[in-house]
């Protein structure tokens, strides 16, 4: 089936000549990714853009410019990164069934986004797509909650946004950031320095994500309080934690008994988030994931959120989304292969 195409012009304004050359980017480079990421042909005279395409991709491509275009108003510098992340907003598809394609108007998308904006001092975190929103709202609204999916599906970040947020509104009293010392590729016996040391380079992701938002001399205060703290899964065991949000990061290192264990740690006033990627378990071979297990076991649990991501939240460099897919299609194929290949041997052994 030919898809119809359309034509929209839209007006840039106020018209300025530096803002729509920093929307445009060096030798047209925003216009470009634009365009190859929608399926869009892009015509610009002075704030003038002609948009041509399918019905939605051209509803999207004016939600982008528009939205690019009001970034500059504060001299803020337009990057490709900054094009891919506004491109991930909606969730667009231009091959499949997406969220505008039933012609849900841009203002709707915006004001969502807005409900669930996350403040924090340093800056305003935004969720990017549907699913993003998604594992956001649910965090707020229940006490536990799972976020799967791939690296790079921000399931980590939101989760630190979130227990900031928790901590300055006065909602918890502390903040328990918890990650399983795994060795993905190297013994901690033969890393330099004390255990603190070994274990430190393993919680970098999460101190990263705390300067981002609260800032160096901040984080350090709260650290040096224990309103904030950082610890490796095992020292958990025997605490019971009230009032405090609790983020278990790359869960599926944990065994079957710590994750019941982490999970039994859970108190009044406590708000739980487990995230991990079920692909990139570095546990001993022939040692249960604690994340698949526990996904299993607690699906049907009421009061507890789950939320998954796939290849299409990457919101990192557009390559890793095509990274993720790669691997997903080589795995699939993999499985037939050895689905097959069993069963070309058991029929063998029978006859």
């Amino acid at each position: 089936m030919v898809t119809e195409k359309q034509t929209q012009q839209l007006t840039l304004a106020p018209e300025n000549a530096l803002r729509l050359a920093n929307l445009c980017g060096h030798l047209n480079e925003n216009i470009h990714q634009i365009e190859k990421a929608l399926t869009l042909e892009i015509r610009q005279r002075g704030s003038v853009v002609q948009l041509t395409g399918s019905a939605p991709a051209v509803s999207e491509g004016a939600r982008v410019l528009e939205s690019l275009y009001q970034t500059t108003s504060d001299g803020s510098v337009i990057t490709p990164d900054m094009v891919h992340l506004t491109l991930k907003e909606s969730g667009f598809q231009p091959d499949s069934g997406d969220e505008q394609s039933d012609g849900a108007p841009s203002q709707e998308i915006e004001d969502n986004f807005k409900a669930v904006l996350i403040k924090t001092p340093q800056s305003s975190v935004k969720p990017r797509g549907k699913h993003q929103r998604q594992y956001v709202e649910s965090i707020r609204a229940l006490d536990i909650n799972f976020g799967i999916g791939p690296a790079g599906t921000g399931k980590t970040y939101l989760a630190v946004a979130c227990a900031v947020e928790a901590l300055l509104q006065d909602k918890v009293k502390r903040v328990l950031l918890v990650r399983p010392a795994v060795e993905a590729g190297e013994k901690l016996g033969f890393l330099p320095g004390d255990l603190s040391q070994k274990i430190d380079p393993y919680l970098r992701p999460l101190y990263d994500a705390l300067y981002e938002m609260l800032g160096f001399e901040k984080v350090t205060r709260l650290i040096e309080k224990n309103v904030i703290e950082v610890a490796p899964l095992a020292y958990m065991r025997g605490r019971t934690l009230n009032g405090a949000f609790i983020i278990l990061d790359e869960s599926q290192n944990t065994t079957v008994s710590q994750m019941k264990m982490f999970l039994t740690r859970i108190g009044f006033g406590s708000t739980a988030v487990i995230t991990g990627d079920v692909t990139q378990i570095d546990l001993p071979k022939g040692t249960r994931s604690g994340l698949v297990h526990g996904l299993k076991v607690l699906h049907n649990v009421q009061g507890i959120g789950f939320s998954f991501f796939d290849s299409k939240d990457v919101v990192r460099h557009s390559l890793v989304q095509k990274i993720v897919e790669a691997y997903d299609e080589y795995e699939r194929k993999n499985t037939i292969t050895s689905l097959n290949h069993d069963s070309n041997s058991s029929h063998d052994r029978d006859n």
